[in-house]
């Protein structure tokens, strides 16, 4: 339960400049699931101590000299970004039983943190998945039976939408692979330890706000977040 004398208060990352449509869907969100939302963006003070929690939030394609790896397709990425989010996740992971949740360029760069890789380019590996980019949810997920994912989100075959490049390939240290779509490409990640609530996905779950599977993984962080606040004694 949310502790009643306070909602838990969950630092959101983006961009400088736009994803003013995400922030706007995820604040809705967290609140709905009993949290507060602080926007968190490059140029912005360092996030406050009194952060219970973050979403390292989706957007632009991550660039691959951070996995070490040659640009393969012509991108414009956001350097700025990149820098900023790397170093909001250092500082998470740094803080004892502090629960991250990573959306689709978030789960990714939760990946790379972690010393894994990314394929760049993903139309060459789809065989049975649409290159399609929707907010729908017409992407079917599979997660893994034991997966905490699965526990959260009450299902095994899920509905997701997608709207992303890339995807991860060599996985991060600490991390496991929580769900694949038909054609074997990670759509989730979690993290090996019990000690915190470690996720990424890649799918949207903020645009898909009238799912209760979707709204699950909002309501589990806000829960986190409010027992690292507040822990058990």
């Amino acid at each position: 339960m949310v502790d009643p004398r306070g909602r838990p208060l969950i630092g959101v990352t983006g961009p400088r400049r736009q994803g003013l449509r995400a922030w706007w869907f995820t604040r809705r969100a967290l609140r709905r699931a009993g949290g507060r939302a602080l926007w968190l963006r490059p140029g912005a003070d360092l996030p406050p101590e009194s952060l219970d929690g973050i979403i390292i939030g989706g957007g632009d394609d991550i660039d691959p000299v951070l996995y070490s790896q040659p640009s393969q397709v012509h991108r414009v990425y956001d350097a700025e970004r990149d820098a900023f989010e790397l170093q909001m996740i250092d500082i998470s992971l740094r803080r004892p039983g502090f629960p991250v949740l990573g959306i689709c360029r978030g789960a990714q760069l939760l990946n790379v943190f972690l010393g894994g890789s990314l394929f760049q380019e993903l139309r060459s590996k789809r065989q049975l998945t649409s290159n399609r980019r929707t907010i729908l949810p017409l992407k079917t997920l599979h997660l893994e039976s034991a997966s905490r994912l699965a526990e959260i989100m009450g299902c095994r075959r899920c509905k997701v939408n997608s709207l992303h490049n890339q995807a991860i390939a060599d996985l991060g240290r600490g991390l496991r692979v929580a769900g694949r779509d038909l054609d074997r490409i990670v759509q989730a990640v979690e993290g090996e330890g019990a000690d915190r609530l470690l996720l990424g996905v890649q799918w949207h779950p903020e645009f898909l706000p009238l799912m209760p599977s979707q709204q699950r993984l909002f309501r589990r962080l806000v829960e986190a977040a409010s027992q690292h606040r507040h822990p058990l004694r």
